[in-house]
C-alpha cells in the first residue's frame, strides 16, 4: 500500500455543512485517481462501482442508448459490451467484479419475472463484493452502510405493517437478525453501538432533518474510524465520501426528498424477493 504525501496534503478541507466546494468528485478523478497505484485504484473503484450499477440497470432496461448517470468505472460503451457479452454467454473477462457477472446472469435466466426489485437484489452482490475486500477500513466501512441501511428500511416496513424479511438485503448476521426477530431492537441490544441512534432517527417524521443526521452519522463514522490513516489511499477514499455528502446535498431540496421517500414506500409496499 501506497503512501500518498502530496496527494493528502493538497486536499480542501472539507466540512459537514461546509457549503458547495470548488473541487467535485470529477475533479478527483481527473486529477487524484490516475496517480494511485493499481492496487489502490481498485480501493476507490469501489466507490466508483455505486454509480456503475445504476447505469448497468439503465442500459438493461432501456438498451444502449439509454440517458446514464455520471460515469463510474466504465463508460457507456464498455457497460454495452459487457451486457451483450453476458446475454450471449461469453467467457467472464478478467478485471471485471464477479457480482456483475454474478447479478447479470441471474437477471438474465429472471428477467421476465415482475416479483424483483432489481436494484435491492445488486446492492446485495454489491454489498457482498465490496465487504469481502482484504481492506479492513473499506470493509468495515461497508458493513456499517448496509447494517444502517437495512435498520432503517426494517423500521420503515414494520412502520407500515410490512414483511420486513421480503426489505433486507445481505446474508451478515446483522441482517439474519433484523429478518427474524420480533424484537423493538431487532435482538441487537449491545450489538451495535449506533443501533439507538438509527432507531431514534427512524421516529423523525421531518424527512430532510432525518436523512441530514444520518449524512452527519456516516461522516462522523468517517471521521473516528480514520483516526490513525494519515496518508493513505482510506484518507482518500474518505475525502470522497465526505464530496459524495456535500454533493448530495448541494443539490437536494424537499421535493427531491419526498420522492425518494414515497418510491421507497411504494417498493416496499410491492414487495421484493432476493436471492
Amino acid at each position: 500500500m501506497s503512501d500518498y504525501y502530496c496527494l493528502v496534503a493538497g486536499l480542501p478541507d472539507v466540512a459537514f455543512d461546509g457549503g458547495k466546494l470548488n473541487f467535485s468528485i470529477e475533479n478527483f478523478k481527473e486529477e487524484i485517481y490516475p496517480a494511485l497505484s493499481s492496487d489502490d485504484a481498485r480501493k476507490i473503484d469501489l466507490f466508483f462501482l455505486a454509480w456503475d450499477n445504476k447505469n448497468l440497470l439503465t442500459v438493461l432496461r432501456r438498451g444502449a442508448e439509454a440517458p446514464l448517470q455520471r460515469t463510474g468505472c466504465y463508460t457507456r460503451e464498455q457497460l454495452v459490451e459487457l451486457v451483450t457479452s453476458a446475454s450471449e454467454g461469453d467467457p467472464r473477462r478478467d478485471g471485471v467484479p464477479s457480482y456483475l457477472y454474478d447479478f447479470m446472469e441471474y437477471y438474465f435466466e429472471n428477467e421476465t419475472r415482475e416479483d424483483f426489485i432489481w436494484e435491492d437484489l445488486l446492492s446485495a452482490h454489491y454489498y457482498a463484493y465490496a465487504m469481502a475486500t482484504s481492506n479492513k477500513f473499506l470493509s468495515e466501512w461497508f458493513t456499517f452502510n448496509l447494517n444502517v441501511n437495512n435498520l432503517l428500511v426494517a423500521l420503515l416496513a414494520r412502520k407500515y405493517k410490512l414483511n420486513v424479511s421480503d426489505c433486507v438485503i445481505g446474508d451478515n448476521e446483522i441482517a439474519e437478525s433484523i429478518r427474524t426477530s420480533g424484537a423493538r431492537d431487532f435482538g441487537l441490544g449491545g450489538t451495535i453501538e449506533y443501533l439507538e441512534t438509527v432507531v431514534r432517527l427512524s421516529e423523525n417524521e421531518k424527512l430532510q432533518e432525518r436523512e441530514h443526521a444520518l449524512d452527519e452519522l456516516r461522516w462522523n463514522w468517517l471521521e473516528d474510524n480514520s483516526v490513525f490513516n494519515y496518508f493513505t489511499v482510506e484518507k482518500l477514499f474518505v475525502f470522497l465520501q465526505k464530496l459524495d455528502i456535500i454533493e448530495r446535498w448541494a443539490i437536494l431540496d424537499a421535493e427531491t426528498g419526498m420522492q425518494k421517500y414515497n418510491e421507497l414506500i411504494n417498493a416496499l409496499k410491492g414487495g421484493m424477493i432476493t436471492a
